[in-house]
């Protein structure tokens, strides 16, 4: 198999088989916090795929040129999350400036993107499941498909609840447990993706 071919199998892969949100789980405090309208959650999922991808890159690069020839890997969470929290401070700075509507709409989940356990867990896993070598391509590709399986998670959730808030849901399964349901229900539907590759 190619390098062209394996390439795009990570991106599909990291998208929607091992889903961030709906495989992994990780990643669950802004799908369900942002995930109320479509459009803060599409401004969420561009910011992600911005860190993510990016934080992909850096973080690599740092493993392969700097921890891991100094054998200081025992520093990776965190370089990591020093990369990641430079990185979602350059996007508020951009969108407060550029975007200050969505700057508020996002509120503090765009801060806590520094902490969002998705964006550390693929600087992690890139630097494990590919250190054998092609670290740096396979791992910005990790990222861009991890990026964006959580952006079709949020906002396919974030349309969803639109459709629910317009509907007549049973008083005790409205708000967060037809949130929860939902959520569940979408989980099982990207377990179906897992046999295409």
């Amino acid at each position: 198999m190619n390098v062209v071919t394996e390439l795009i199998l990570v991106l599909i892969s990291a998208a929607l088989v091992n889903n961030v949100i709906l495989s992994q789980f990780l990643g669950l405090c802004p799908f369900l916090g942002v995930s109320k309208k479509v459009e803060t959650a599409a401004g969420m999922g561009v910011a992600v795929i911005f860190v993510i991808t990016i934080a992909s890159a850096v973080c690599s690069a740092i493993y392969m040129f700097i921890l891991d020839p100094l054998d200081l890997t025992y520093l990776n969470t965190i370089v990591f999350i020093l990369v990641i929290a430079a990185l979602v401070q350059l996007v508020e700075m951009v969108l407060k400036k550029s975007m200050p509507a969505l700057y508020k709409a996002l509120g503090v989940y765009l801060p806590l993107i520094t902490t969002n356990c998705a964006v550390l867990g693929v600087a992690l896993t890139n630097v494990q499941k590919y250190a054998d070598g092609n670290l740096m391509l396979f791992s910005i590709f990790n990222g861009a498909g991890t990026a964006i399986g959580f952006t079709i998670a949020i906002v396919l959730m974030a349309s969803i609840r639109e459709r629910i808030e317009h509907n007549d849901v049973t008083k005790s399964f409205r708000g967060q447990p037809i949130v929860l349901v939902t959520a569940g229900l979408m989980a099982i539907a990207f377990c179906g993706f897992a046999g295409i590759i």
